[in-house]
């Protein structure tokens, strides 16, 4: 996309931004990355420190997660193997389309994250419909992580009494919502609290093998199945034409990594899109032979009979699975912190932009005011995750949002950049990124809209 002449920040100062409450918000990016200052004279002269290999491995990092457990699931809905991976292919050219966009009007705005891209380009009402979103989508896949907790402790636990599980669960510190509380309080919380989260270099690398355990133990379960676990029905297309749509929040819940793929460009020792293009690219096609040979290999082994988390499709007392499980346990509790760390940071943007209230002027009461937050969030996460145990549930929820990240946001920056344009003729190229625009939007627009449709009156009232 070539980048033409114009201004596309014009009403990025019609709330009076300040520099302290912008450095604030910008602690949204990931703490393993390293970014120049965002006053730096050029965003191309290589003052990155990492490599394009080290941003494939960043990126892919950053899309791998415990998104991962849900694919089989995803794969029954969308209606068996052929139709997840043609549906998977076809929204990843837009995902890989979002990301060089992202990374196209994060160079023309000179802003180093996601929400400051958003504030620069397309002004202040979707700047903070873009901050809303993320701080709701982060407080969501906070509530998942803690079902995901939960689920995975009733298996070992039932695997360690060497009980039926419906027997260890009737034991009051074998209780779900026990164990889910006395993990929560003694790991998360006091992780949660502090003001920085540089341990997070340490748990990317832990989620990574985590991840990459996973699939490799479903995969070898298919290979090598066990004689128990035998497939109840394997499903060769959708029951209706609307359930392949609802296989899409899994999808995109998956693949979201575009929140922290700006400061991630701008990390790189040279910032440039025909680069970053190939690094998305690469990022994205090894995360989806990981996320399409879980959910087939997931999804032939229990057919539609399996669970919308696939660890929970398996015996308790298999050894490898549970292995697994203590890694995703691991994994959650030091990415709940994280994703808690990104929602109070646009909340803290939030209020210092409204308040006018300078980060000098607000030290004394900094503290004080990130504790309650800090608990207000967890104690609201938790209560969520308890009186919700479907993890299905949040994930369509929180995934019609995370297509809002890849599709819409995207989609309009796009066409806010190419508009703002000076240009004495249109040429062809310009009509067709403008009408790439308006498609994405209306894609995401029609995700978003569909899978909150259906979370709402079929989820979340059943």
């Amino acid at each position: 996309m070539a980048q033409g002449t114009g201004s596309i920040n014009s009403d990025y100062k019609d709330w009076e931004w300040s520099d302290d409450a912008g450095e604030r918000a910008r602690l949204l990016q990931s703490p393993s990355v390293e970014t120049v200052p965002k006053n730096s004279e050029s965003q191309g002269n290589g003052l990155g420190t990492t490599s394009a290999l080290g941003a494939v491995f960043i990126v892919v990092n950053a899309a791998l997660g415990a998104g991962l457990l849900n694919f089989p699931a995803a794969f029954s809905m969308a209606g068996g193997v052929a139709a997840g991976i043609t549906l998977q292919m076809c929204m990843l050219i837009f995902i890989i389309g979002g990301l060089v966009i992202l990374a196209y009007c994060s160079q023309a705005s000179n802003e180093r994250t996601y929400q400051e891209v958003v504030w620069a380009v397309c002004g202040k009402v979707p700047g903070v419909l873009c901050e809303v979103a993320i701080a709701v989508y982060t407080f969501g896949t906070c509530i998942a992580f803690l079902i995901i907790i939960g689920d995975q402790e009733d298996k070992l636990i039932a695997a360690l009494v060497k009980e039926p599980e419906e027997v260890g669960s009737s034991r009051w510190y074998t209780d779900r919502k026990f164990t889910i509380s006395i993990t929560a309080f003694l790991l998360i919380l006091p992780l949660s609290i502090p003001k920085e989260i540089g341990f997070q270099k340490y748990a990317s690398s832990l989620s990574v093998i985590g991840t990459w355990y996973v699939t490799a133990v479903i995969i070898i379960k298919y290979i090598w199945p066990d004689k128990e676990l035998v497939p109840v029905e394997i499903p060769t297309s959708p029951s209706t034409w609307t359930a392949v749509f609802n296989a899409m929040p899994t999808i995109c819940f998956g693949f979201q990594c575009h929140v922290s793929s700006v400061p991630v460009f701008n990390s790189m020792k040279q910032p440039e899109v025909k680069t970053w293009g190939a690094v998305v690219t690469a990022a994205m096609v090894i995360a989806l032979f990981v996320y399409t040979g879980t959910g087939i290999c997931g999804f032939l082994t229990f057919g539609a009979g399996v669970e919308q988390d696939v660890l929970m499709s398996y015996p308790s007392n298999d050894i490898p699975v549970a292995l697994a499980r203590a890694f995703i346990i691991l994994c959650v509790l030091t990415s709940y912190p994280i994703l808690h760390f990104c929602g109070r940071a646009v909340l803290e943007g939030l209020w210092l932009r409204y308040t006018g209230i300078t980060v000098e002027e607000d030290v004394v009461r900094e503290r004080r005011r990130r504790l309650l937050q800090t608990i207000s969030w967890f104690l609201l996460t938790l209560l969520l995750a308890l009186f919700i145990p479907d993890i299905g549930k949040v994930i369509s929820v929180i995934g019609g949002l995370a297509a809002c990240f890849i599709f819409v946001f995207p989609g309009l920056c796009l066409i806010q950049a190419k508009l703002s344009e000076i240009q004495e003729t249109r040429a062809i190229s310009w009509w067709a990124q403008v009408s790439y625009g308006v498609f994405m939007v209306t894609l995401g627009a029609f995700i978003f809209g569909q899978t909150t449709a259906n979370a709402i009156f079929v989820d979340l009232t059943a």
